[in-house]
């Protein structure tokens, strides 16, 4: 398999229709790193897939990077099932793991 089985524009659609289910996973990360529902929405609408993980169950998900209204960088994992965007967490990116674009993850030698 070498695509996803949905689009970002997929993903876009289910936000703007408000057809999101967050896992509690994602409800404790966000509280946690002090990240609002509407940020991770933004980055959804804003973003685009940097990463596709195939194998991941029961539904494919990927990594959207994406920069809120407030110019927070964020990176929102989510996976797209029965015309339902589910989030699974959401993080701030940092420059030990990304680089400066936070699109590309560094090198580890």
């Amino acid at each position: 398999m070498d695509e996803l089985p949905y689009t970002i524009d997929d993903l876009k659609n289910a936000v703007l229709q408000r057809k999101i289910l967050w896992t509690e996973h994602s409800y404790e990360k966000m509280l946690e790193r002090q990240i609002r529902r509407r940020e991770v929405l933004e980055c959804i609408l804003n973003g685009e897939i940097i990463e596709e993980y195939f194998s991941d169950k029961p539904s494919p998900s990927c990594l959207i990077f994406g920069i809120t209204a407030n110019a927070r960088n964020m990176h929102v994992c989510c996976a797209y099932s029965d015309d339902m965007v589910y989030i699974i967490t959401a993080y701030e990116p940092n420059l030990f793991k990304w680089n400066n674009d936070f699109k590309t993850r560094r090198r580890s030698d």
